[in-house]
């Protein structure tokens, strides 16, 4: 009872805070009965509570690890116990054990720390930046830094042979180097790795929230061992560096499986190498109303995806997150009752109970082809990847008048070019006014940092102010980030999609059967209620959960 108890105490309190509604409270509880699971570790691992914030409401301290720790007192834990659970005992009080833990709702952890201490245990909560640094500190785990000067014991040759490049990134100092820049990426957040070799040094660049930063400057004598340990790792052929590869390694990091995608590309100074990050298991708990749409397009967004047949687009650059929104609506249209078949180009995340196909063109096996063949599999509902050429669209639009739903992206840069998109693929305008059901276009803006949130008023003659539409004398109040170490001094801490969700509807039918333009298209969309980009994107900013300057940045486009 005592427990039950609890649970409800913590559910309550998360949503009189407003930070969760009853109903994910209750999707949380469903959860929890199946799987046995605490309520806390529930929620954090579906993405509507952040760990800080159920740490606080459980009552578990956060400290913060210095370089005084009890050194003796970290040599009585089995070091695969620390590494396997990411722990770092700090202090012994007669027969409790208070540990660090980047996860303190982690009870599988603190269940075995129980059982091999002996001792009972009180979870404190740290980074899990601060506890690879203890591991790099105490453990002989080196820094990246620390790494590379080891480097020194290797051969300085400009092009090594085959044979001698084997041996090469079988030495420690490649090894340890790989690890620790992969443990970093993955702890700052950070999308893709990018290792460009230059004529006199080695860039290696980290894309976090969609924006490259430069982490460090490697000496040039390990440019072909670094290049060649990936390749390794990613099962890519070291001896063949005139064309380009890709690879895949698949890592555990913690308590998460991470896909990483590996490509290689000659250039003028050795193979540029780049590494995309997947967090496998991350996608499972997307849920479609933590998107970011705004209440009305949401709703928009929702009736369309109620049809049973039809085609919805989500259009936008490369970047996007158009394939995360079609994933998370896989997610939630899932069930038993359904057969919903792929077909990709690359799969990125596995989705259980998902048919999913992969593009092989080499094979023969093209998205034209793999429609094709999907459309004999009896399926329910249809996800593209790509829509690239006439085919393609041609065998789309016919699924989609013949009794299936079908997703798919398209790269335009609003949501009514999608339309004239198809007619210029060759699709005819009467069949496009009658197979498609939506079209979603979004961009990807950074969130300001919520630690180190800060409103400011822009001054009279600011572009901020021209971009809003604001004359100089009216008031505004609009928000920033000053930087903080959570945020690593940017400001900005996530990210969020602005929204722009056209919905077909009878009154726009006509419009497209005459092949009206884009702009005629969204300026009749508009009077039904349509958004644009650049609104959402205002709107967001106004309501401080974004900056003007990130909108102007991806949504600007006079």
């Amino acid at each position: 009872m005592a427990v039950s108890s609890q649970r409800k105490l913590v559910g309550e309190q998360l949503v009189e805070r407003g930070l969760i509604t009853r109903e994910q409270l209750k999707e949380a509880l469903r959860v929890q009965a199946r799987t046995g699971e605490p309520l806390g570790r529930v929620l954090v691992s579906m993405g509507l509570v952040d760990e800080e914030v159920m740490a606080e409401i459980l009552g578990i301290r956060r400290v913060t690890l210095g370089t005084n720790l009890d050194t003796d007192l970290l040599k009585t834990v089995p070091e695969q116990l620390l590494r396997r659970h990411r722990v770092v005992p700090l202090q012994k009080q007669g027969n409790r054990l208070v540990v660090a833990m980047a996860d303190p709702l982690n009870v599988v952890a603190i269940d075995d720390l129980r059982l091999v201490m002996g001792m009972e245990i009180e979870p404190v909560l740290a980074s899990e930046k601060e506890i690879e640094l203890v591991f790099q500190r105490y453990l002989e785990i080196p820094s990246i830094e620390k790494a590379f000067q080891e480097f020194d014991v290797l051969t300085d040759t400009a092009e090594p042979e085959v044979v001698q490049l084997e041996e090469e990134v079988d030495e420690a100092p490649v090894v340890r180097l790989v690890n620790s820049l992969l443990m970093q990426a993955i702890d700052e957040e950070a999308s893709d790795i990018h290792v460009e070799p230059q004529e006199n040094n080695v860039r290696v660049r980290f894309r976090v929230d969609g924006v490259l930063r430069e982490v460090m400057l490697l000496p040039r004598k390990i440019r072909a061992a670094l290049a060649s340990r990936l390749k390794i790792m990613a099962g890519m052929d070291i001896a063949e560096k005139r064309v380009p590869q890709d690879g895949r390694i698949q890592i555990r990091f913690g308590q998460r499986d991470i896909d990483l995608r590996v490509s290689s590309l000659p250039t003028n100074f050795g193979e540029k190498i780049v590494i995309r990050i997947l967090d496998k298991g991350s996608i499972r708990h997307y849920k479609i109303d933590k998107l970011g749409f705004r209440p009305a397009n949401l709703a928009r967004f929702r009736e369309m995806l109620r049809h049973t047949y039809g085609m919805i687009l989500v259009t936008g650059p490369t970047g996007s997150g158009k394939t995360t929104t079609l994933y998370t609506v896989l997610n939630e249209l899932n069930s038993p009752e359904v057969n919903i078949i792929t077909v990709e180009d690359p799969i990125e995340y596995m989705l259980e109970g998902i048919n999913q196909t992969q593009v092989h063109v080499k094979a023969g096996m093209t998205f034209a082809a793999g429609l094709r063949a999907i459309l004999r599999q009896d399926p329910d509902i249809i996800m593209v990847g790509e829509i690239r050429d006439t085919e393609t669209a041609q065998i789309a639009v016919r699924a989609a008048i013949t009794g299936h739903l079908v997703l798919s992206t398209l790269h335009t840069n609003d949501a009514a070019s999608a339309v004239t998109r198809l007619i210029d693929m060759g699709i005819e305008p009467f069949l496009v006014a009658s197979s498609l059901l939506g079209v979603v276009a979004q961009r990807l803006v950074r969130r300001i940092c919520p630690h180190c949130r800060e409103a400011y008023t822009p001054p009279a003659d600011d572009p901020e102010r021209l971009f809003l539409g604001l004359p100089p004398d009216r008031p505004v109040t609009l928000y920033r980030g000053r930087g903080c170490e959570r945020c690593r001094k940017t400001g900005y801490r996530g990210r969020m999609a602005i929204h722009e969700v056209l919905a077909v509807t009878p009154a726009l039918r006509p419009l497209i059967v005459r092949q009206a333009t884009a702009e005629e298209i969204m300026r009749a969309a508009m009077e039904e209620g349509t958004t644009s980009l650049r609104s959402d994107g205002i709107a967001k900013a106004l309501e401080g959960l974004t900056t003007v300057q990130e909108v102007m940045r991806v949504a600007y486009a006079e």
